[in-house]
């Protein structure tokens, strides 16, 4: 697959050149309201002061920097933040590429396109390690794919696409597996909120020198226009305290530092939002979810049935996850959906919906009479 054309811009245009009307299952961009506090942190902040108005510090606001580290059990100086989990990611695979020894990037398969290219783009050998029968990988077969040319190990949970979760003992046998082989583990956690079967754990349990956590507010804030991320390294001061440097100062060399009115505005939304609010998001969610898989069970569909995030990975009799599949529903059953093959080669015959829109009841309907 050529990761580094934007597969999700390729179907996404074609969508949106059709001639009928299309139920867009392509984007993870939430279709719910953010919270009203993150309103208002935006109109507090417009009515701020001018000095206000200048540049952050690189790293990020000092309490909003203060505010993750609290939730997240770490220290303050641990954390970056980042234009979005994309930059999170950036920064930790190119630190760790950099720093760790190794011309070697490890990805499970499926994959979320956006790893593969980062790793292209870094100019690293990329393999894959094949998720199990159950969306989880076998931690056992990573331990025998990573070598010594292993110097970054890539996982994402809950998962991109296939909607799985990886519970306490994956994560930590990750975390060791890293550490064995003298590799960083990134664990990309950006769909944490959206955790349906009370399993997730994350890297973050596990104190260690080979860990780096990324995640944002895109998705659990319903923002993912604002590009609010972070990125939590090891401690600064033990052996692996060079990766917050690196990252830092790729990172200020980059972009400088990121968006002051968006910060401030997170900041304000989670001092003031309660749990009601992600509950609520996530009981949506599994509404959706029980009506697209009723319609795929109507069609004799295989598919994933999400213990996390909001995609549903499926597969259809004699029609296969390509691009030319995917442009078939959009012309013949007014559906978007992406093709299993932009996400490697072991769901090559899936596609993947996302689920973040109001008519998913329409896409199931649309999906079943076509199908």
């Amino acid at each position: 697959m050529d990761y580094e054309t934007p597969q999700f811009f390729r179907v996404m245009q074609y969508a949106n050149q059709a001639d009928r009307d299309v139920v867009d299952m392509v984007s993870g961009s939430p279709d719910w309201e953010p919270p009203e506090s993150l309103r208002e942190g935006l109109v507090e902040y417009a009515r701020g002061e001018p000095e206000q108005f200048q540049y952050p510090p690189s790293v990020g606001l000092t309490d909003l920097r203060e505010e993750i580290a609290g939730r997240r059990g770490v220290d303050r100086e641990q954390v970056i933040i980042t234009n979005g989990a994309g930059e999170a990611n950036h920064l930790a695979m190119s630190a760790g590429f950099e720093r760790f020894p190794g011309s070697e990037i490890l990805l499970v398969d499926p994959t979320y396109p956006y790893y593969a290219g980062r790793a292209s783009l870094l100019g690293a050998d990329t393999r894959y390690v094949p998720a199990s029968g159950d969306g989880v990988p076998d931690t056992e077969t990573v331990r025998e794919c990573v070598r010594e040319e292993t110097s970054v190990i890539v996982v994402n949970s809950p998962n991109n696409p296939l909607g799985v979760t990886y519970g306490e003992e994956t994560k930590a046998a990750l975390v060791d597996i890293a550490e064995t082989y003298d590799a960083l583990l990134v664990s990309d956690e950006v769909y944490d909120h959206f955790d349906y079967s009370g399993s997730f754990t994350s890297a973050l349990a596990f104190d260690s020198p080979n860990r780096v956590v990324t995640n944002s507010f895109s998705k659990s804030l319903a923002i993912t226009g604002w590009r609010v991320g972070y990125a939590v390294f090891p401690d600064r001061q033990g052996p692996r305290g060079d990766l917050f440097e690196d990252a830092r100062t790729r990172h200020m060399l980059t972009t400088v530092t990121g968006s002051r009115p968006a910060q401030a505005a997170v900041l304000h939304a989670l001092r003031e939002t309660g749990p009601a609010y992600y509950e609520g998001v996530r009981e949506r969610l599994r509404d959706r979810i029980t009506v697209f898989t009723d319609a795929l069970d109507e069609v004799g569909a295989t598919y994933t049935d999400p213990e996390g995030a909001f995609y549903v990975m499926a597969r259809f009799p004699a029609f296969p996850g390509t691009f030319e599949s995917v442009e078939l529903l959009v012309d013949e059953a007014g559906v978007a959906g992406m093709p299993g093959e932009a996400f490697g080669e072991s769901r090559s015959d899936w596609i993947r919906f996302a689920l973040v829109s109001p008519r998913v009841e329409t896409a199931a309907d649309r999906l079943a009479g076509f199908l």
